[in-house]
């Protein structure tokens, strides 16, 4: 694994009901640790890293970790559902802890990004993206923020996109990865915390 240790920013003892979903997407299982689809995982990886706490406990059909983010509990999620059916992580915790869809944000790999490139949005369809097309189907809704990260796209028009997608990255984007989840963490602690707008102009490429 390529992650580089994070400094920590360690997270005081949750308390409080549970405020936000931070979702990373990706598949579950070693054959699929470190490919582009699993961007979304990485990132929130790095995020849990920062605020001291393991991403280790298996609720809502996902791996959670529980933390704070300013004065904001959050659920931090890795759904184990594999990507395509996301939404049911997602649904769950969001209707157990009557979460609206507004403070639900969702950290993926989006294709049409170069590597190293990240995207803020408040809201927005699927884009293709299975994952995201989930979890809109399953809500009803598609007002949730995301955190777009760049895997690069096609070598070529031909290129099989499942197979890109599930490709992993190459070791000499290595350095370009862990400054882009490091980011992708900074920026949803930002959208957290209620700054959605200082992290879009700080972080949209």
């Amino acid at each position: 694994m390529f992650l580089k240790r994070q400094t920590k920013t360690l997270s005081a003892l949750p308390r409080g009901p549970v405020e936000y979903l931070v979702v990373g997407l990706g598949n579950p299982g070693r054959d699929y640790e470190n490919t582009r689809h699993n961007a979304g995982f990485l990132a929130v990886d790095v995020l849990a890293e920062k605020l001291g706490v393991k991403i280790d406990r298996l609720k809502y059909k996902s791996l959670c970790g529980d933390a704070m983010i300013g004065e904001h509990r959050v659920l931090l999620m890795k759904p184990s559902t594999f990507m395509n059916n996301s939404g049911e992580a997602v649904r769950d915790a969001m209707q157990f802890h009557k979460i609206p869809i507004e403070q639900v944000l969702v950290l993926f790999d989006d294709v049409s990004l170069d590597v190293g490139r990240l995207r803020i949005r408040r809201q927005g369809s699927d884009g293709g993206h299975n994952g995201i097309k989930s979890i809109i189907y399953l809500t009803g809704k598609d007002a949730f923020p995301r955190v777009k990260i760049g895997v690069g796209k096609k070598p070529r028009p031909d290129y099989d996109l499942a197979a890109w997608v599930l490709g992993k990255f190459p070791a000499d984007q290595a350095e370009t990865l862990d400054k882009v989840f490091d980011t992708a963490a900074r920026a949803a602690m930002l959208i957290v915390d209620g700054k959605i707008e200082l992290a879009m102009n700080r972080y949209n490429s």
